[in-house]
Formats: C-alpha cells, structure tokens, sequence
C-alpha cells in the first residue's frame, strides 16, 4: 500500500507557522537592513544589536528616509538614550516625530546644529518636532520672494562695499552674508541667502 503522507505535510505546514511567528534573528535583520536601506555593515550591526533600536529605526525610516533616519538614530538619539540609561522602546522621542525632525533639517527649514537643539528639548519634554521648532523660533526662511527683499535692502543700503566688490574685492561676499542674516535675525535659509547674493552681486 502507499504510504501515509498526511503526517509529513502536516508537519512542514506546523514547521511554517513556527518560523513565521519567530522574530527576524539579528543577523538576518542585519542582512536586510544592508540590502533594503544601504546601510554599512557597522550601522546595520548596531541597529540590530538590540530589536527595540532595530524596530525603532525602521519606523524612522519610513516616515523619513534610511539615511537621514540612521544618521539622526545612530548619532544625537542614541547619545541621549544612553546618557538618560533608557531604553529605544521608552524614548520621550518617538520614531514618528524623529522622523520629522530629519525632513525639518533636509527640508532647509531648520539647520543641522539648530536640529540638534532642538532634539535635545524633545527629548526634555516629549514634544513634537515642529511644535518645538515654533516654540523654539527657529524655522529658516527659505521662501526666495522674501530672502531677495532682504538682499535687495542689504545692497542699497552698502553703496560703496558693493562697488568695491564689483570692483574685484571677492572678500567682501562674507560681508554681505553677514548682513543679510543680521537682517533676517539669522533665520534666512544660508544657501538660497548665497544664491541670490551671488546672482545679485554680478555687476548691472
């Protein structure tokens, strides 16, 4: 007669479900982590050191974007985690909210050095990133319209700096830099800041 093979399906289908509800092993996740987000071994291996900081970053990452989110995650966060001796799955800061913090920064509304402020008081507080960024008045004018009306102020207002540019004394760029983020209280966006000066500083 034939054999019975009722039992063997059985019990690949049982294996199956196992494995499935298993959580993804470290070096696996590691694995993954470098495909999917094109992450070096070193920053995956952290990652995955511990699942909470693992299932942390992925959060981030999707509300934001692998790079952004690890370099945010592996840097300031971490750093406070471990200063306050808590654990990723306890952070006053959530995955979400970090999230909003890095397209703060890459978006040129706030600066590097201000998102690292800023961080720091979310962490304090458990507030979100763009109600800390309000409160803390710190969001970059980016708008071009707004930044050229400071431009053109800063220009008419410093006849003889601007001719003595246009006359070849490259030196003084910095100097109308300056001015315009004096103008601005430090809030216009510095890279549109040096475009329009530049485009503006051409001689008429």
């Amino acid at each position: 007669p034939e054999p019975d093979l009722q039992p063997l399906t059985v019990a690949a289908e049982w294996i199956e479900q196992i494995r499935a509800a298993m959580p993804e092993l470290p070096d696996a996740r590691r694995k993954r982590f470098m495909e999917q987000y094109e992450l070096s071994f070193s920053d995956a291996s952290l990652f995955v050191r511990d699942a909470a900081l693992a299932d942390f970053y992925e959060r981030a990452a999707a509300a934001s974007n692998p790079r952004g989110a690890a370099n945010w995650v592996k840097g300031e966060l971490l750093r406070e985690l471990d200063a306050s001796n808590i654990a990723a799955d306890a952070s006053p800061v959530s995955p979400e909210e970090l999230a909003a913090l890095v397209r703060a920064v890459e978006e040129g509304r706030i600066s590097g050095k201000q998102g690292k402020d800023v961080l720091l008081e979310m962490f304090k507080t458990g507030k979100g990133a763009d109600r800390v960024i309000e409160e803390l008045g710190l969001a970059q004018v980016s708008d071009a319209g707004e930044i050229e009306k400071i431009v053109a102020d800063v220009l008419s207002a410093n006849p003889q700096q601007l001719e003595a540019y246009r006359a070849g004394k490259g030196a003084l760029f910095g100097f109308f830099v300056g001015q315009v983020m004096k103008s601005s209280q430090g809030k216009a966006n510095p890279k549109v800041v040096n475009e329009l000066l530049k485009e503006k500083l051409k001689a008429e």
